[in-house]
């Protein structure tokens, strides 16, 4: 039976997203990184709204240091991902649905330093655009514990440092740009 490359026809009551064509479901998946950024940014404004930044910040920290665990064990389990060296975190990194919403490079320098360069970020963009310096905070100190909890996850003496990092004052430059490395 050829596969589907869309659901409008009739209800199937035996639906299952196996009968859809490779390219529906790269389509799909894409919609559901995109679904799960503005869930993100969604919850984090209501917070911000009702409560103030500061309040949201702490929240957002919250709830990435119980999630990124999980989502580090499912996606490595998952996809085999397993070592203790740089060349593993940008596996990860790869993998990752969040890196599905930027537009980045990967300079693999060797299995243990690289340079990983995000092009574009919306989550930037966007913080940019509200006006409120909300970047320093995020790209400053958020951004840092999360890139370091994904790096010791494999190999806690993997160092993560920020080279470029918002606020930017050259905007047509990238974003921001990290290095990962693994000293001996």
């Amino acid at each position: 039976m050829a596969k589907l490359a869309d659901y409008g026809r009739e209800f199937d009551p035996e639906f299952s997203h196996n009968k859809f064509n490779k390219e529906t479901l790269l389509r799909l998946l894409r919609a559901y990184f995109e679904y799960m950024r503005r869930i993100d940014a969604f919850w984090y404004a209501t917070i911000m709204d009702r409560w103030g930044n500061d309040e949201a910040f702490d929240y957002d920290v919250r709830v990435w240091e119980k999630g990124l665990p999980y989502e580090l064990r499912a996606i490595s389990s998952l996809l085999g991902i397993h070592g203790n060296d740089v060349a593993t975190v940008m596996k990860y990194l790869q993998a990752s649905p969040w890196m599905r919403i930027h537009e980045y490079e990967i300079d693999m320098k060797s299995d243990c330093h690289a340079v990983v360069t995000y092009l574009t970020c919306p989550i930037l963009l966007a913080m940019e655009k509200e006006g409120k310096g909300r970047e320093k905070l995020e790209c400053q100190e958020l951004e840092p514990k999360v890139y370091r909890t994904i790096a010791h996850y494999f190999n806690p003496n993997i160092k993560v440092t920020g080279l470029k990092v918002p606020p930017r004052t050259n905007y047509s430059d990238f974003c921001c740009q990290w290095e990962y490395k693994l000293e001996s």
